[in-house]
């Protein structure tokens, strides 16, 4: 288990899952606001030497999205499907053009901690130990805690 600043990230050592937890000083409905609405969305997610470009956002159940992150000149295009979106609970996929087999399935929760603040849980299910591993070697935990710091100012100076 690893822990910076607030976010947690595990490893299932048994299955194929990431889970990640953080506790955000927002209600629930802002925090899914931040992960729904794509104008709010590229100004957060990823490390901060990315930009993102969104190409295609439909945040409904049944929806799909695209986008580009660039580093250093370089694009690098995710996408997937929003299975389900609810007041508490996203259910989407997750897919890095650059590995097109390695599809993963995340649930993220927003659990309502009372007083404004809410824990985001998130859970990642791939296909395989290798292909988790590969996401964990991705520099994902970068990413993760670059872009939830961002969410976080964006959270506290009221962009969201």
């Amino acid at each position: 288990m690893t822990k910076t600043a607030e976010t947690t990230i595990e490893a299932d050592p048994r299955l194929p899952i990431i889970r990640t937890g953080r506790d955000f000083a927002a209600t629930p409905d802002r925090l899914q606001r931040a992960y729904t609405d794509p104008a709010l969305f590229a100004q957060w997610v990823g490390p901060d030497a990315t930009s993102t470009r969104i190409e295609h956002w439909d945040a409904r159940t049944g929806g799909s999205w695209r986008y580009v992150s660039v580093v250093d000149g370089v694009e690098y295009r995710f996408r997937g499907c929003f299975h389900e979106i609810r007041p508490d609970r996203l259910v989407q996929t997750f897919t890095f053009e650059g590995d097109p087999d390695g599809v993963a399935l995340e649930t993220l929760w927003f659990d309502d901690l009372g007083d404004g603040r809410t824990r985001l849980r998130t859970q990642s299910l791939l296909d395989s130990f290798e292909g988790r591993d590969a996401f964990l070697r991705s520099g994902m935990e970068v990413g993760v805690n670059e872009g939830y710091a961002k969410l976080e100012r964006m959270l506290n100076d009221g962009a969201v």
